[in-house]
């Protein structure tokens, strides 16, 4: 068996993990790379190996640097099935096909560029066709079911509480050419206990390789109760001023817990009844998908709903989905006190960058990040005070106030990780690779686990390939 780690290796984005085993080629992920664009663009476009010799993809949850290549993977000719939990296949519904519409709008907008200096037009890296035909090939399973999906390979999916949908891979494989058995744990994405909406992860016993991620392997969140005094106050203190706040947030996932802690907020009057927009496509039809599966929420929020007999809880009283452009663009004449969540939530692009645009040099304002920033994302340079910061090609000085609440955050932090890696067996697990996180945080980590003698430990560079 062969793995071979092609995105995510001391990086963030652009999972993508190739595991080859008994002449079969099973692609863990197929995320977009998120980046410098034209860097993006190259690594996206080309592929380290011929999409037509991939078997099988499993993915583990649909968040866009797991899932975003997928349509692309398809174009290029990998005929395959997809394998994932239903609600990870009706995110990706639409979040493929808003990414291909994305595509287009970036490629039409850079192409005009292009043509004012005499160069060429470019494609674009897949269209919404294209998402869509990809989503033919998507095979939904539900979670501790095991099932053959390759020559002497059996998945079984458990929960990660991650997102809606998100699961650990378990890949139980039996080695022909040598004869052995042996299990690959891929945690995608780790989630939190004790934070709302979702189910705690699951807690796995038993593995031989695991490959886990530590986007948060260098430091600690604040508690849920920490991050929601720390909204309290950030709404509260912006109102005051007659300021607005201005939340990126990942479409699927994050906006929901922030919906709910304000919905939870101004039922307790902790915070005034303030108009909350979301203002984001994609999240309104993902939230939509979070209704429809009520059996992954967790106690909290049904006992939240019962308290006064309401039914759901992405809803309530000044709380407004917008879908509409002309309504969007309407909110940019706003005058009073308000919250606006929209994507995406690096800010790199979305109707969240026409809503930075306009209140970013208004020091009544405070611009709110609630989730991870990578490197050299619009979302990075204002987090870290770049000052001026461009925003579709024009320079806008940070004149806002800037904050951030990371107990939000739908990754587990240092603690959290180092809980799980610790549920193992280590008189059976082997090795354990560290992926998707910056070097800092995956060094650090990885420094971590040799210290609580949990197998072998090696953070693997990218195109790195492994034998056993």
């Amino acid at each position: 068996m062969r793995i071979a780690f092609h995105g995510a290796a001391q990086a963030v984005t652009g999972s993508m993990h190739l595991v080859e085993i008994n002449g079969r080629r099973i692609l863990l992920e197929c995320g977009l790379f998120q980046g410098r664009r034209s860097e993006a663009y190259e690594r996206n476009l080309h592929f380290p190996f011929d999409p037509r010799t991939i078997d099988v993809v499993v993915l583990s949850h649909a968040h866009i640097d797991h899932s975003g290549n997928i349509p692309n993977l398809v174009k290029q000719g990998f005929a395959g099935p997809i394998w994932c939990t239903a609600a990870t296949r009706n995110l990706c519904v639409y979040m493929l096909q808003d990414s291909g519409y994305i595509q287009e709008n970036d490629v039409e907008f850079l192409n005009r560029r292009r043509a004012r200096r005499g160069e060429p037009a470019v494609e674009p890296l897949y269209t919404r066709a294209d998402a869509q035909a990809a989503l033919g090939q998507f095979v939904s399973i539900g979670l501790g079911r095991t099932i053959l999906i390759s020559d002497g390979v059996r998945l079984t999916f458990h929960n990660a509480g991650h997102i809606l949908g998100s699961a650990f891979v378990a890949l139980d494989i039996h080695d022909q050419a040598t004869d052995r058995s042996l299990r690959l744990v891929f945690s995608g994405d780790i989630g939190r206990k004790g934070m709302a909406i979702l189910r705690d992860p699951e807690p796995l016993a038993s593995a031989d390789i695991v490959i886990m991620e530590s986007v948060y392997g260098d430091r600690l969140h604040d508690t849920p109760a920490e991050a929601r005094e720390k909204l309290k106050e950030i709404v509260r203190a912006t109102a005051r001023r007659r300021g607005k706040v201005i939340i990126p947030a990942f479409a699927v996932g994050r906006t929901q817990e922030i919906v709910y802690a304000l919905h939870q907020l101004e039922a307790a009057g902790d915070i005034p009844a303030l108009p909350v927009f979301v203002d984001s496509p994609l999240a309104v039809n993902a939230t939509e998908v979070f209704r429809m599966h009520p059996e992954e929420w967790d106690a909290e929020v049904r006992t939240f709903l019962q308290e006064e007999g309401r039914h759901n809880p992405f809803e309530f009283s000044r709380l407004e989905y917008v879908r509409d452009t002309n309504r969007s663009k309407q909110l940019n004449y706003l005058n009073e006190p308000a919250v606006i969540i929209s994507a995406s939530g690096m800010a790199e692009n979305g109707r969240i960058l026409h809503h930075l645009r306009n209140n970013i040099e208004d020091a009544d304002n405070t611009i709110l990040f609630v989730g991870f920033q990578a490197e050299n994302t619009l979302g990075r340079r204002i987090l870290d005070r770049v000052s001026p910061v461009k925003i579709f090609g024009e320079e806008h000085a940070v004149r806002a106030r800037v904050a951030s609440v990371d107990g939000y955050s739908a990754h587990a932090d240092q603690t959290e990780l180092l809980d799980w890696a610790r549920g193992f067996d280590r008189s059976r697990l082997q090795h354990v690779f560290v992926v998707h996180g910056e070097p800092s945080a995956a060094f650090t980590f990885a420094d971590r686990l040799r210290c609580e003698a949990i197998g072998e430990v090696t953070v693997p560079t990218r195109g790195q390939s492994i034998e056993f």
